[in-house]
């Protein structure tokens, strides 16, 4: 890594345990804090998620199996446009959130 690069992840545990902090900082990445409870800044929450449940609402599945199956069928229709446009929205809410100083705000802005 040449250090141009900043890595942004929620504050999940499998992200911030020792092994990924020693991994990072032996490439020499440098990380984005992620502000606790704000899952407005995670593009899964945001973006991902929401789509997944459009497709998926109202639907009875049978095993974990089939929810597995179907949840990896719909990710499998996203496009490069729909990633483009997610972290075009990611910006757009880290901007709001750098402009409000970390203080909370509702909504989003429409984004």
């Amino acid at each position: 890594m040449n250090g141009n690069w900043l890595l942004h992840h929620d504050n999940v545990p499998a992200h911030t345990s020792l092994i990924v902090r020693e991994f990072l900082t032996k490439i020499n990445m440098s990380t984005v804090p992620h502000p606790a409870y704000s899952p407005d800044l995670a593009p899964c929450d945001f973006y991902v998620f929401p789509k997944m449940k459009l497709q998926l609402k109202g639907r009875r599945f049978a095993s974990i199996e089939e929810v597995q199956a179907e949840s990896q069928q719909v990710l499998n229709t996203l496009m490069p446009a729909d990633f483009t446009e997610c972290f075009q929205k990611c910006q757009n809410r880290w901007d709001r959130y750098i402009q409000a100083q970390g203080d909370y705000f509702e909504g989003d802005g429409g984004n």
